[in-house]
């Protein structure tokens, strides 16, 4: 399933949502301008690597790469899928926390979601990149707030493509889910190194969205909407 459009609209102009899109897309330019081998090369730099944090867990360093991690990309499709996901949810994540409160509270989620990576596989030298983690915080949040907005979905099927509308806890709870089912067999070092996607990390930020929403609160004036 990929998501379209939602029908929640908002009050707040999506400032920070904006501001990190483009930061990825710049990023991502700048990776693919440097060539292959530089890409490579600049991308293991400022990624992070769960063995090497923690081989030295307490180095600013280390904490920094965290952070760097979350806008870089591997690919055209990885960045596109990521940036889709956060345009669509992220305007009202933001409308209902506000800017500064939003950009905290994505931050925070994408480097939960590095850590819930890095205690499944601490043994991984496999560079840990993308916002996927970030954005499955904001997913986690969407899930808990707006359960029942409508997700405008494309399905393809073979040579068909079929829209559907369905609401927000059904297309996230079917997410979260094939999060679930494809982190279990990545368990062995060996398979999460020869598959390269952190699973868990979009797993531990989804969780880490909604347990955060307790801590960080909604803007004072947000207006929840009725979804029936």
């Amino acid at each position: 399933m990929i998501p379209i459009r939602d029908k929640n609209p908002t009050d707040l102009f999506p400032l920070i949502t904006l501001s990190i899109i483009v930061a990825n897309v710049v990023m991502f330019a700048y990776q693919v301008s440097l060539g292959d081998r530089q890409f490579q090369q600049f991308t293991i730099s400022f990624a992070l690597i769960p063995a090497a944090y923690l081989a030295n867990p307490f180095s600013p360093g280390q904490y920094t790469l965290m952070f760097t991690s979350m806008f870089l990309h591997g690919g055209l499709l990885h960045l596109v899928g990521n940036m889709l996901f956060l345009w669509i949810f992220g305007n009202n994540i933001e409308d209902y926390f506000g800017h500064v409160r939003f950009a905290l509270f994505y931050l925070a989620c994408g480097a939960i979601a590095t850590l819930a990576h890095i205690f499944a596989h601490p043994s991984s030298a496999v560079p840990v990149i993308g916002a996927s983690g970030a954005i499955s915080g904001v997913l986690g949040a969407y899930f808990l707030i707006f359960p029942r907005a409508r997700v405008v979905t494309l399905i393809p099927i073979f040579f068909f493509l079929y829209f559907i509308e369905v609401p927000a806890y059904f297309f996230l709870g079917v997410y979260i889910l094939l999060q679930i089912l494809s982190a279990l067999p990545t368990l062995s070092v060996g398979a999460a190194a020869a598959q390269g996607i952190a699973w868990f990390a979009h797993i531990g930020g989804f969780f880490a969205g909604i347990l955060l929403l307790l801590v960080i609160g909604k803007r004072r004036g947000f207006r929840k909407r009725q979804f029936y």
